[in-house]
C-alpha cells in the first residue's frame, strides 16, 4: 500500500501537446514556466494588443462602470426588471473574475451567482433544462451564470458525459428555450470569453503553483489538455447553431482579463436603458475585444 501511495504522489502529469504542428512537452508540475508558453501566451489566438491595459487605468475605469452597475440595480429594484447574464468559455478563460468585477459592488440579495455542480441522480432523470429554470431571476434580480446549460454543448460531449444524440437534441432545443426566456421579458446576455491555447496553459501553470489558486485547477483541466481541438470544434458548432436574433452570443477576447472585464460590462450597460445612465462614464465598447457571434473569431 505504501509503495502504491508513493508512486501516486510522484506520478508525472507531463503531457506532449501538438502546438501549431510542433510537439511540445508541458509539465505542469515544473515550477518554471516553459519559455515557449511565456513568449506566446499574450499574443495567442491573434490577440490585438501587445501588453495588458495599465492597472491604474483599469481600476479607474472599473470604478466608473461599477457605479453605473449600482444605478442599474437600483433601476431593476424600482421597475422589477429581470436580467440574466451567462458566462461561458474554456477553463481558465476568466469567467469567475468577470463575474466578480460585474457583481462585486452590488447588493448580493439582488445579484446572485449560479454555479451548479454536476447533476444528481434525480436531476439526470429530468428534462435537461429543468434544474436551471428554478435558478432564474425573480422581480428586480440579476442572475449571473458561471457556466450554464451550455455544458452540454462543450465539456459534456468532449469528455463523454452525454451521448451524441443528447448533444444534438440540446442544440435543437436551446434556441427555443432561450426564445421563451426573452419572451418572458427577461434581459438576456450570453458571453463567450475566448483565450488562446498558450494563455490557457500559462493560467493552468499559474494556478498549479499559487497556493491561493490551486483549488481552481481540477483533474478535468489536466484531462482536457490534449482536447483543445475537440473543444474548438464543439465551440464553433455551438456558436453557429445557438447564435440567434433573440439570444445572440457576445464573444469577448480574454487574453487580457482587464480589457475583457471592462468591455463586457460596457456591453451590458450600453444595451440597457436605466435611469441616470451616464454614457460618458460607460465609454465606447472596444470592437477589437468584443464582437457578435461566430464570425468574430474568424
Amino acid at each position: 500500500m505504501a509503495s502504491t501511495q508513493a508512486a501516486t504522489k510522484t506520478e508525472s502529469r507531463a503531457v506532449e501537446l501538438d502546438i501549431g504542428g510542433k510537439k511540445r512537452l508541458f509539465d505542469i508540475d515544473n515550477p518554471e514556466l516553459p519559455k515557449w508558453i511565456d513568449e506566446a501566451a499574450f499574443s495567442s489566438d491573434d490577440y490585438p494588443y501587445k501588453k495588458k491595459l495599465d492597472d491604474d487605468e483599469y481600476l479607474k475605469t472599473l470604478e466608473k462602470l461599477q457605479i453605473e452597475l449600482v444605478k442599474l440595480q437600483l433601476w431593476q429594484q424600482a421597475t422589477g426588471k429581470r436580467i440574466i447574464a451567462l458566462f461561458e468559455g474554456r477553463d481558465a478563460a476568466g469567467k469567475g473574475g468577470a463575474i466578480h468585477a460585474t457583481s462585486g459592488n452590488l447588493n448580493p440579495r439582488w445579484a446572485r451567482v449560479v454555479a451548479l455542480t454536476k447533476p444528481t441522480e434525480t436531476e439526470r432523470g429530468q428534462w435537461y433544462f429543468q434544474r436551471y429554470i428554478a435558478t432564474m431571476p425573480t422581480s428586480g434580480e440579476l442572475v449571473l451564470y458561471d457556466r450554464s446549460w451550455y455544458n452540454r454543448a462543450g465539456v459534456e460531449p468532449v469528455m463523454g458525459f452525454c451521448t451524441p444524440e443528447q448533444h444534438e437534441q440540446f442544440l435543437k432545443q436551446v434556441p427555443r428555450f432561450e426564445k421563451m426566456i426573452v419572451h418572458e421579458d427577461i434581459q438576456f446576455f450570453k458571453f463567450w470569453i475566448n483565450i488562446g491555447r498558450e494563455m490557457q496553459l500559462k493560467r493552468f501553470h499559474d494556478r498549479c503553483h499559487d497556493p491561493l489558486k490551486i483549488w481552481k485547477l481540477s483533474p478535468m483541466d489536466i484531462a482536457a489538455l490534449n482536447k483543445w481541438d475537440d473543444y474548438t470544434d464543439k465551440r464553433n458548432q455551438m456558436l453557429k447553431e445557438t447564435h440567434t436574433d433573440q439570444a445572440p452570443w457576445t464573444v469577448v477576447r480574454g487574453n487580457d482579463k482587464r480589457r475583457a472585464r471592462l468591455n463586457l460590462i460596457r456591453h451590458m450597460l450600453s444595451k440597457l436603458d436605466y435611469e441616470g445612465k451616464d454614457k460618458d462614464a460607460i465609454g465606447e465598447v472596444d470592437d477589437k475585444i468584443i464582437g457578435s457571434g461566430p464570425g468574430f473569431l474568424k
